[in-house]
C-alpha cells in the first residue's frame, strides 16, 4: 500500500480520537529504525516501514493495520493516525543526522494502539470517480495565436481551437473505457467559460466517502523565442498554502484541521505529481523525437490551486514555433496527443484504484 492512499483515507473516513495517554520525549531512550521494527512485530506478522523524505510522512504497516505520522522535535507530541481512522497523540518521532529516531514512548503507545485497533472490516476499495478534462481558452478567449507558413500556406492556429480538439478526443477515450465514472468536459464547443466557473465544475462533483477526482487542463503554450518547442505538465506548487478540507466533517476536532489540511495538500501534490509523471511518460513514448519533452514542472496556474483534487496543467507544444504548429495542426498529430494522455492518465487511475 502506497502511502499515498493512506493519506487520503484520513479525508474520506470518519475520524474519532482514541484515549491513550499523551507521552513526552524527556530523556527516554530513543530507539533507531530497525529496533522499532522489531519492537512492534508480532510472531505471525512483520512490520513494515516506509518513508517519503519529500513530506517527512512515514507510515508502519502490519497485516491490516497502518499507523501514519509526520516527524517533529525532541520532545514534542505529534498525532498518529491509525489505519485512516482513530487519532492519537504521542512523543515524535525525529530526525537525528539524517536519521530517524523514535521515542521509547511513542514505540511502546504505538504498539498497544496498534494491538488494541485490529481493523474488523476488510480495507475500503478506494475509487476514482471523476475525470474532468478542461479544454484551455474558448469563444471570445482564443489562448495563444501562432501564424505561420507550413507547407507553402499560410496557416493561423488557436490555442482554443487545439485544446477543444484533443480534449474531446480524450475525453470520448476515457468515457468508453469507464463507464461507470463521471468524465466530464468544461466544454465541449467554441465557448467561453471563466477559471471560476472550470474551477466550480470540478469541485462540484458529488463524492462517497470512498472516492476521488481527478483534474487535466490542456492548453498549447507560446513564447518570444520562437525557437523554443516541446511540451510540458505542470502541477501545483507545494509551497502554496490552500484549504481542502471540508471543515464541516470536523466540527467535534477543531484543533487537528490544521494538520489534516496540511497533510491532505501534501496529498494532493503526491497525487498529481504521479498523475504528471504518467502523462509525461506516455508522452514520451508516443511522440517519440518528434516532440521534445520539457519536463514537469509546479507552478501556481489558477485552476490547479483553486480546484479540490489532484490537478495537472498539460502543455502540448507551443504555437509560435513553427514545427510544434505543425504537429498541432496534423490531424494525426493530434490523436497522438489525446492517446499519450488517455494512457498517462488511465496509468495513474489504475495505480490509485489498485493500492486498496
Amino acid at each position: 500500500m502506497h502511502t499515498r492512499r493512506f493519506l487520503l483515507r484520513i479525508v474520506f473516513s470518519s475520524i474519532f480520537f482514541i484515549s491513550i495517554p499523551i507521552l513526552g520525549f524527556g530523556d527516554e531512550k530513543a530507539l533507531t529504525l530497525d529496533e522499532t521494527l522489531k519492537s512492534l512485530d508480532l510472531p505471525e506478522s512483520a512490520t513494515t516501514f516506509r518513508w517519503d523524505p519529500f513530506f517527512q510522512i512515514g507510515i508502519f504497516a502490519r497485516a491490516d493495520q497502518y499507523a501514519s505520522f509526520q516527524v517533529g522535535l525532541p520532545g514534542e507530541i505529534g498525532l498518529v493516525i491509525l489505519n485512516g481512522k482513530e487519532i492519537v497523540f504521542l512523543s515524535s518521532p525525529f530526525l537525528e543526522q539524517g536519521a530517524l529516531r523514535f521515542p521509547q514512548a511513542f514505540v511502546n503507545a504505538l504498539s498497544k494502539a496498534l494491538e488494541d485497533t485490529i481493523p474488523q472490516e476488510a480495507p475500503v476499495q478506494f475509487r476514482i470517480a471523476g475525470i474532468i478534462v478542461d479544454p484551455g481558452h474558448g469563444g471570445k478567449d482564443t489562448g495563444a495565436v501562432g501564424n505561420h507558413s507550413i507547407g507553402g500556406k499560410a496557416i493561423r492556429v488557436e490555442e482554443k481551437d487545439i485544446t477543444l480538439k484533443v480534449s474531446k478526443d480524450l475525453h470520448s477515450r476515457l468515457s468508453r473505457s469507464f463507464p461507470d465514472k463521471q468524465v466530464l468536459l468544461t466544454r465541449d464547443q467554441d465557448t467561453f467559460i471563466s477559471l471560476d466557473d472550470r474551477v466550480a465544475i470540478a469541485n462540484a462533483i458529488p463524492l462517497k466517502d470512498n472516492e476521488a477526482t481527478v483534474y487535466i487542463s490542456i492548453h498549447a503554450n507560446a513564447s518570444f523565442n520562437k525557437q523554443v518547442r516541446g511540451y510540458e505538465v505542470w502541477y501545483l506548487s507545494p509551497e502554496y498554502r490552500r484549504t481542502v478540507i471540508d471543515q464541516s466533517k470536523y466540527k467535534d476536532t477543531q484543533e487537528v484541521i490544521p494538520i489534516l489540511n496540511a497533510m491532505l495538500e501534501e496529498e494532493f501534490t503526491s497525487e498529481s505529481i504521479r498523475m504528471a509523471e504518467s502523462i509525461v511518460k506516455r508522452f514520451d513514448e508516443t511522440l517519440g523525437s518528434s516532440l521534445p519533452s520539457r519536463g514537469i514542472k509546479a507552478e501556481e496556474w489558477f485552476v490547479v490551486r483553486n480546484v479540490r483534487m489532484p490537478s495537472v496543467l498539460v502543455e502540448l507544444g507551443f504555437l509560435s514555433n513553427e514545427t510544434d504548429a505543425a504537429l498541432l495542426t496534423d490531424e494525426t498529430y493530434l490523436q497522438h496527443f489525446s492517446e499519450a494522455l488517455y494512457k498517462g492518465i488511465m496509468d495513474f487511475v489504475g495505480e490509485f484504484e489498485g493500492s486498496s
